[in-house]
């Protein structure tokens, strides 16, 4: 058995007839997202795509750990600057410090740490400045 088609229209013809009076009756004009580019869209393949996007997602991030303490002393710093009190600053400053020596005397593969460890009461003294200042 054959399947019957209306004579002169072709399917594909059809489909695109729908599309066009949904156009215009408007029900396309409100979908979340229409008119903008979609996410990701890149022309290379990358195959871990969803790996980066969910490490982004989770805001993980793979760093050699030279690279990752540099990071960590640099929002030590920041965070020592808002420090409540100063026994909060000296706690802060000293937990990077032990971090960079063991890393400075137990050097990782991949780049230089190029840190030494931080002189704590010269970040009191800014601290206090800083407040003082307020």
């Amino acid at each position: 058995m054959t399947e019957r088609k209306p004579p002169g229209v072709s399917f594909e013809s059809f489909v695109d007839k729908q599309i066009r009076d949904a156009e215009a009756r408007g029900d396309f004009s409100h979908l979340p997202g229409a008119g903008r580019p979609l996410d990701g869209d890149d022309t290379t393949y990358d195959e871990l795509w969803w790996i980066r996007r969910k490490m982004a997602r989770e805001g993980l991030s793979v760093l050699p750990p030279a690279l990752e303490l540099r990071k960590e002393a640099e929002d030590a710093l920041a965070a020592a600057a808002r420090a409540p009190s100063e026994r909060a600053l000296r706690k802060i400053i000293t937990e990077v410090n032990v971090k960079i020596r063991a890393m400075m005397f137990r050097p990782p593969p991949g780049p230089p740490l190029g840190l030494k460890p931080y002189d704590v009461e010269a970040i009191v003294e800014e601290w206090r400045a800083a407040r003082q200042n307020r």
